[in-house]
């Protein structure tokens, strides 16, 4: 089935149902439960562990590693039937910040979908920490937050207090939060809570478990990483308790920037006080981490972090809970609740790009877009396999190549085809996202052009 309309100009008076962009009761729920006080009572108890250092005691009941892993499994355990609690555990060897060989546990609990159990959104914290002796730390090297020296890898340079509460007591919190209220509840897609570890030392425990996603072939369709939500002070007087940042990777049109943009959305609609400043980048200039372990294997991944960052407490025995803010890491968990109860409610996304089946680009994906019979309209195609049973239809979203964000939408029915007549495909990006009759949208589906083949070019 195709269909025309005649002007890009009338795309502005679209015919969208009433669903669209409407307030779900059910979401509005979910981050209205989110819990300043249980979120408080979290960061302190894991402050109380004194140290989460990947190398402290793993044995003792109340201070280290080991009683912090073992507290955020049996609270998991505490939240609901339905959640699938484990271990994620590996042994390590010594390299580099890696001072000695370890086990190393990240801590998950799966709540499974009832309809899409396959597809999986992460929503993800590390919960070990990291304070150093020295005072004066070193200037990082040029182009990263490693210092120069192996101060970080040093066993005998590590504090004996970690409480590491904003970094990364604060996104814990989140993780838990969420779980226990969001356990209460079944959703489309598979939701996993995970918290984990080492990422001190190198984004170790998050690269090993998304190392193994992608060789298992799991389908995730989005990470929602929290590192650093708590504090609202910057270490330069700036204070600031209403913004958010989200950073995701290049290119404009990955898979990480849909979910930034798509999180962007969902979150500013239930959190309208609290605006989320994207931030086109993979991570803050130099620094990394856990969703970058993510993005590595080719998944979508995005990073939640303060804009106001405190670094003369960073990786020191004074990122305590008294420095922390409780009330802005509850409106971030918040943010992230919106946005994931949206992703995990929604129908999956459309196909727009196909792999070509012959010639010298075979394998290669390209946009199922062209200009139409007339050569001069935009005409869209997409897929879905397998369509959920309450779906309504499709929304063709679109905006300049210049602009950060999608800037118009239309409502075009339960089709696979879409033609806009007079309508330039070389001027304007689109994508298509599917809608449910609740009004859960999916991630959008970009057209993206695919790499032009290098020619090889003989000579005599």
């Amino acid at each position: 089935m195709k269909l025309k309309i005649p002007m890009l100009a009338a795309l502005l008076a679209t015919c969208a149902p009433a669903q669209m962009k409407s307030v779900n009761p059910t979401i509005k729920k979910i981050v209205d439960s989110v819990s300043e006080e249980r979120v408080g009572e979290i960061m302190k108890k894991l402050e109380s562990f004194q140290t989460r250092d990947l190398f402290s005691e793993d044995d003792s009941p109340t201070r280290g590693i080991g009683a912090a892993r073992r507290w955020i499994f049996d609270q998991f355990s505490s939240y609901s039937p339905r959640l699938q609690v484990r271990y994620d555990s590996y042994k390590v060897k010594k390299k580099g910040r890696i001072a000695r060989d370890v086990d190393v546990h990240n801590v998950v609990a799966v709540l499974p979908g009832k309809l899409n159990p396959e597809r999986q959104f992460i929503i993800s914290a590390h919960y070990d920490s990291m304070a150093v002796l020295l005072r004066a730390m070193p200037q990082p090297a040029i182009g990263g937050d490693v210092p120069a020296t192996d101060a970080y890898a040093d066993l005998a340079n590590r504090a004996p207090t970690a409480p590491g509460v904003s970094d990364d007591g604060s996104g814990t919190a989140a993780v838990m939060e969420l779980a226990r209220v969001m356990s209460q509840y079944e959703f489309e897609k598979t939701i996993v809570f995970v918290a984990f570890t080492g990422e001190e030392e190198g984004l170790i425990g998050s690269s090993l478990y998304a190392r193994k996603a992608h060789q298992e072939n799991q389908i995730i369709d989005g990470v929602l990483n929290n590192d650093i939500i708590g504090t609202e002070v910057s270490g330069n007087g700036r204070i600031d308790n209403g913004t958010l940042w989200v950073f995701s990777e290049d290119p404009n049109d990955s898979t990480s920037r849909q979910l930034a943009r798509y999180v962007q959305e969902a979150s500013e609609r239930y959190l309208p006080s609290l605006k989320i400043d994207l931030i086109f980048r993979s991570d803050r200039l130099g620094r990394g981490g856990d969703h970058t372990s993510f993005n590595q294997e080719g998944y979508a991944a995005i990073r939640f972090t303060t804009p106001n960052e405190t670094y003369a407490n960073q990786h020191t025995e004074t990122d305590t809970f008294a420095n922390a803010s409780v009330p802005y890491t509850t409106r971030a968990a918040q943010a992230n609740a919106a946005a994931l109860a949206s992703l995990a409610l929604a129908p999956k996304a459309p196909v727009t790009n196909e792999p070509i089946a012959r010639g010298p680009r075979k394998g290669q994906l390209t946009p199922m877009i062209g200009r139409g019979k007339s050569r001069y309209d935009a005409a869209l195609r997409w897929k879905n396999e397998n369509p959920e049973p309450d779906l309504l239809g499709y929304v063709v979203v679109m905006r300049r190549t210049t602009s950060p964000n999608w800037e118009r939408e239309i409502f075009v029915g339960n089709v696979t085809e879409y033609t806009f007549k007079n309508v330039s495909v070389d001027d304007v990006i689109f994508g298509v996202k599917a809608i449910d009759r609740d009004g859960n949208e999916s991630l959008v589906s970009p057209y993206v052009p695919g790499p032009r083949t290098k020619t090889e070019i003989e000579t005599y």
